[in-house]
């Protein structure tokens, strides 16, 4: 390295973004993700064995993929590479391997491989990977957003382990927060700043999960607010809401206005009040809720409150979630507002809702009831010598593809869990079972 390729590197480090330079660089200081980097779980046990093998790790933005990445290149004895899958081709993956050839045939050392965005890669570059990473040239470490089960070569998931990162906690973030602003060596911590308790309360629950948006907003208010007379940069409430370019409508401490809204939000689609379910959800989209988490609402809302008095609305809600997902805001407004009026104006029954509950206490109180033997599996051989399928009625044999059987075990043969309702289609389910088991 020459001095202008030091200077260029220090430079570089001192100006990188806060979410860059926070990067925890041991395993003992990634937040969150308990699920596959606990004590005891596999991935954490691999790291700090150092026996990575080829995996893909797979999550949303801010999450930590590349955060990982890095902990594994702190902690490896393999050489270890990167690639952006936007931004590189054959050529790049081509240098990479001869280079991995090199040091595997000269210096027994393996080359861990970290590509980045690796669902940016199509199939015939990712078919060039298979090859190495089969014969062990390269261990992969691909980060990816999308689901890799779509978007990665089978081939290449059937070598690898697949780490689903979630969402950061609300909890994690704030962790991050805090040691943002406090770490003087590679956070704000030089700076004074004072962030109070109901900004990091809004930072931390708008971030949705998102440890970089969140660190990019404190850096930005950091750096953009002029200190006061007490020479500190006061990071407020209004502050952060700027910063994150996301509206606090009226956040507390204990988030109850989250849940207010949410509460009146779905009591609003189950009243039929499009009106007030509409309101609800501007307040929401104002206030920068995850549209992803309205949609879950709607979903609930369409099947536990409508039900089969319009089985078109658990439609309606299904398709608005997967077209939010693949349009985005500002115009997923529209489509969740489309969903969230249908939902509210459909008849309403929660038939199913009572049907499954009353089910789940009949299993868990008849733990053994036996299921008839002409009900069990007959399609192996031997079955009918044990009396399987013997007696059963096919039902599209029959008149009105009907046939009066027991199909319940005997010990709860009269009971009833789905009574349908008065409301809507359920009114034409109810007569039609009433006209099929009168003509039986």
């Amino acid at each position: 390295m020459d001095l202008f390729d030091y200077m260029r590197t220090n430079t570089m480090k001192k100006e990188s973004p806060l979410a860059s330079r926070l990067r925890p660089r041991t395993l003992e200081e990634v937040v969150g993700q308990k699920h596959i980097i606990g004590k005891d779980k596999l991935l954490y046990r691999a790291i700090k064995a150092d026996k990575i093998s080829s995996i893909i790790f797979y999550g949303p933005p801010g999450t930590g993929k590349t955060t990982l990445a890095k902990v594994i290149a702190n902690t490896t004895s393999s050489i270890f590479t990167q690639l952006n899958a936007t931004t590189s081709g054959k050529k790049d993956m081509e240098a990479v391997i001869a280079e991995a050839k090199n040091n595997l045939g000269m210096y027994g050392k393996k080359t861990i491989l970290f590509i980045d965005e690796i669902h940016r890669f199509n199939k015939s570059q990712q078919d060039y990977l298979l090859p190495f990473v089969e014969d062990g040239t390269i261990v992969m470490i691909g980060a990816t957003t999308e689901n890799p089960y779509f978007e990665v070569n089978s081939a290449l998931i059937s070598r690898s382990i697949i780490f689903e990162l979630n969402p950061l906690e609300k909890d994690d973030i704030k962790i991050l927060l805090k040691r943002a602003i406090t770490d003087e060596e590679r956070g704000l911590g030089a700076y004074g700043a004072k962030l109070y308790d109901d900004a990091l309360e809004f930072l931390a629950d708008v971030s949705n999960g998102d440890a970089r948006s969140a660190l990019n907003a404190i850096e930005l208010g950091v750096l953009t607010t002029e200190r006061s007379e007490d020479g500190l940069i006061h990071i407020t409430l209004d502050v952060a809401s700027e910063c994150i370019q996301k509206r606090a409508l009226k956040y507390d401490k204990g988030g109850d206005s989250h849940y207010d809204t949410i509460s009146a939000f779905i009591k609003s689609m189950r009243g039929s009040d499009p009106d007030a379910a509409v309101y609800y959800l501007a307040r929401m989209l104002y206030a920068g809720e995850d549209v992803a988490f309205i949609a879950r609402r709607i979903m609930i809302c369409a099947a536990e409150d409508v039900g089969n008095a319009d089985p078109n609305a658990l439609v309606v809600a299904v398709n608005a979630s997967l077209a939010v997902e693949r349009v985005g805001m500002p115009e997923a407004q529209i489509i969740l507002a489309q969903a969230v009026t249908y939902v509210a104006s459909a008849p309403k029954s929660n038939s199913a809702v009572k049907a499954i509950e009353a089910a789940m206490k009949v299993v868990e109180t008849e733990k053994t009831a036996t299921i008839p033997p002409y009900l069990r599996d007959a399609h192996y051989k031997g079955a009918e010598k044990l009396g399987r399928g013997i007696g059963y009625k096919y039902a599209h044999d029959y008149k009105n593809h009907y046939v009066k059987q027991q199909y319940l075990p005997d010990e709860i043969k009269d009971y009833v869990f789905y009574v349908p309702s008065d409301n809507g289609y359920e009114k034409t389910i109810k007569e039609y079972f009433k006209k099929i088991k009168e003509e039986a």
